[in-house]
């Protein structure tokens, strides 16, 4: 039997444990944001730690960023003259939301039709899972793994990750050849692909103010501007008839990989069979991942119950941009700052405050790393894999790629367009899950033979 198929039924065999710890995983509720309890983070965190050990991790410790939460490191030596790979994942989730909206508890993991459902099932503890799998085909088979590895397990990537400040602090720590980032996915599920690309990401508050204080609409209203008309009058103007941005000097990019099917991005994104997509001539994946996207995140103003007949004095409005990978988030952000002050309306006060920026990644697709990924997606999965975008970011590639630069970044998971990650009911196909643990595996096995 060759290496493949023995790792392939071992694998397979190893399954139910992996499992068992995902429901495990996802029953604690480890939402790592003000207002939610630190102890269910922290007993992710010590869980998560007690996994990592079981599974034949060495010099397994919490580490403590600087106003963070807790991640989890480990470490397991290669042999001789091997790379070495760096695993990550994460464990906190974000919020339910509305409980009414599942179909069953969040933290009450339920199997249906192949899937698991709970938050945090897909994002990103089936990343933990994963790499613990992948760990234990070997101890299970081989007794030792090919190369060198190291984990970390980090416990607030949903809220500003603190492992950012903490790894140029201790770059010996996460040094490694190639970095594995279990937090991502397929578009379909059994259609193998590699992330190379996310986009960036800019921020800012919006504030426009035309009156010292509120005042009576009737006695007031129709030559004196209300500060909240003026501020949807601006945003109006920063898409076309089309839904793209219109902004001077944002243009998006070009791309040339694996598209989006329309049905399947239509369910997964919850459109309404009414609603039209936007975009005009260009791609799903044309707009996902090379164009810029810019939405109203957030708007401070009156609510409806308990209105009064006022013009309102001051409006706010928080705004996200998303940047292509291959352009600079700190230009697009400023373009995006002069365009407000250009279109500020009726020579109202306008303010920005808070802005931030991420900048996008592009990895590298020239070197063994991606050449063993690659083999190994297409031996797990039995088909050709494609390289895809994400339109969000993931904020420690950056610090990854500037403090090593010769590393090579790997960008998978479980997370296919079906899991719902952030929403209701969200879940990861179990299948899926163990085809990545699979590929995991066999990259381990192809990197050491490169």
């Amino acid at each position: 039997m060759s290496i493949s198929s023995d790792l392939r039924q071992t694998v397979h065999q190893l399954m139910p444990t992996a499992i068992e710890n995902l429901k495990q995983l996802v029953s604690i509720p480890s939402i790592a944001t003000e207002g939610y309890p630190d102890e269910k983070v922290l007993e992710a965190a010590h869980t998560t730690e007690e996994l990592l050990r079981a599974a034949g991790f060495q010099h397994v410790r919490l580490l403590s960023p600087d106003g963070g939460r807790p991640a989890i490191y480990g470490e397991i030596p290669g042999p001789p003259d091997t790379p070495t790979v760096l695993l990550y994942a994460h464990y906190d989730v974000q919020p339910s939301g509305p409980i009414e909206e599942w179909s069953t508890p969040p933290f009450e993991p339920a199997e249906r039709d192949g899937r698991l459902y709970g938050r945090g099932a897909a994002d990103d503890k089936s990343g933990i899972v994963a790499h613990l799998a992948t760990i234990r085909a070997f101890k299970e088979g081989t007794g030792k793994l090919p190369v060198g590895i190291k984990i970390v397990i980090e416990g607030d990537e949903e809220f500003d990750s603190s492992l950012a400040s903490y790894i140029p602090q201790h770059p010996d720590l996460f040094k490694a050849d190639v970095v594995v980032i279990a937090d991502h996915g397929s578009i379909t599920v059994g259609e193998p692909t590699l992330t190379t690309s996310l986009r960036g990401s800019a921020a800012l508050t919006v504030e426009v103010r035309t009156l010292r204080a509120k005042q009576h609409n009737g006695v007031f209203g129709g030559p004196v501007p209300d500060a909240f008309i003026a501020l949807c009058k601006m945003i109006a103007s920063l898409h076309d008839e089309h839904g793209r941005v219109q902004i001077p000097g944002l243009e998006p990019s070009e791309w040339q990989g694996a598209d989006v099917p329309e049905e399947a991005f239509r369910r997964a994104a919850s459109l309404l069979p009414t609603a039209n997509l936007l975009g005009g001539e260009r791609s799903l994946s044309a707009q996902l991942w090379a164009g810029y996207s810019l939405n109203v995140i957030a708007v401070d103003m009156p609510a409806i119950e308990g209105a009064a007949n006022s013009l309102i004095d001051v409006a706010r409005a928080r705004i996200n941009l998303r940047v292509p990978s291959d352009q600079d988030a700190e230009r697009a952000v400023a373009i995006l700052k002069e365009h407000l002050v250009n279109i500020t309306p009726w020579n109202a006060t306008l303010v920005i405050t808070d802005s931030h920026t991420c900048s996008g990644f592009v990895a590298k697709t020239d070197g063994p790393g991606y050449r063993a990924a690659r083999q190994a997606l297409r031996e797990a999965y039995n088909v050709e894999p494609q390289d895809i975008g994400d339109g969000a970011s993931i904020p420690l590639t950056n610090v990854l790629s500037q403090q090593f630069p010769e590393a090579e970044i790997l960008i998978w998971g479980a997370e296919d367009l079906a899991a719902g990650i952030h929403g209701p009911d969200e879940s990861v196909d179990l299948k899926e899950l163990e085809r990545i643990v699979l590929a995991q595996a066999l990259f381990l096995q192809q990197l050491a033979q490169r």
